[in-house]
């Protein structure tokens, strides 16, 4: 048996929650994707700079203060590292 290396930025369960949701989505604004992950506003500003910083999402703000709209999208990088983690989480579970 060979147990693959999990990526440790995605090891995480609110990073992973909000690459999850947006691999299925065309994109998810900060209200929603907050709601959606039971995430506060500071934990889930700062995952999301964490997946920005990694190239994983790409995160785009319109307005200023509290009229600011945010809207995240996962880039190619991301859904490629989200199914690399896939793989290598389902290594620890194979019967091989």
């Amino acid at each position: 048996m060979e147990f693959k290396d999990l990526d440790p930025l995605l090891h995480n369960e609110l990073r992973l929650k909000i690459m999850a949701a947006l691999d299925s989505l065309d994109d998810a604004d900060f209200v929603y994707l907050k709601g959606l992950t039971g995430a506060t506003s500071g934990n889930l500003s700062v995952q999301l700079t964490n997946l920005q910083d990694a190239g994983y999402i790409k995160v785009s703000t319109s307005g200023a203060g509290r009229g600011s709209h945010t809207v995240c999208r996962i880039t190619p990088k991301g859904s490629a590292a989200l199914q690399d983690y896939q793989k290598a989480l389902m290594s620890y579970f194979s019967k091989k």
